[in-house]
């Protein structure tokens, strides 16, 4: 009795969260973004004083490589659970209409913010330092920038560069990765 309690626990622990459900703009909706005003500075101000990093994560409806993030890796229990442990996670819709306003003050809707920025593939995701001056937009701000979908150990890996501020050291992040995955896989 005991192998099968064992066995199904090892089982459940193994299997990943349900996937995040879709919003009424189209866009996957996890339990650990947070609905703020998108004011980017008092995001930073409200991350910093949670003691996690800063995310912001471009996506659109009908994405298919969100689709796989949110589905295949994002539900991954550790990475899930990193993810909330870590990041104040905020979610831009690439075509939306909502305002955002920019590190330097600048304010527009998501879409001329994405433009603005020159996100051209979803999901992007850029992770910024805990300061950042207010002469400066998002892009140039960021420490670390992920366009596209990527598998379990890039995502994991970039997640942990990032708060482990790997970008301030000699070893980029495709040594760090290719290092780690090595690990992971050995």
């Amino acid at each position: 009795m005991f192998r099968l309690i064992a066995l199904l626990t090892a089982l459940c622990l193994a299997i990943p969260t349900t996937a995040a459900e879709l919003g009424d703009d189209g866009l996957h909706k996890a339990s650990w973004m947070r609905d703020t005003f998108k004011d980017l500075t008092e995001d930073l101000d409200e991350a910093n004083a949670e003691g996690k990093r800063l995310m912001v994560l471009v996506e659109q409806r009908g994405c298919i490589y969100c689709k796989k993030m949110h589905e295949e890796v994002f539900v991954i229990p550790e990475i899930s659970q990193y993810i909330e442990d870590n990041f104040f996670v905020v979610q831009i819709n690439m075509f939306g209409d909502v305002e955002v306003t920019d590190f330097d003050g600048t304010v527009l809707p998501e879409k001329d913010m994405v433009k603005r920025w020159g996100a051209l593939f979803t999901p992007s995701i850029y992770f910024f330092p805990e300061e950042v001056g207010d002469d400066v937009m998002a892009t140039q701000a960021a420490v670390a920038n992920m366009p596209g979908a990527f598998g379990r150990w890039t995502t994991f890996n970039m997640l942990n560069w990032v708060v482990d501020k790997g970008y301030e050291g000699d070893e980029p992040f495709q040594k760090y990765h290719a290092r780690k995955f090595e690990e992971q896989n050995g």
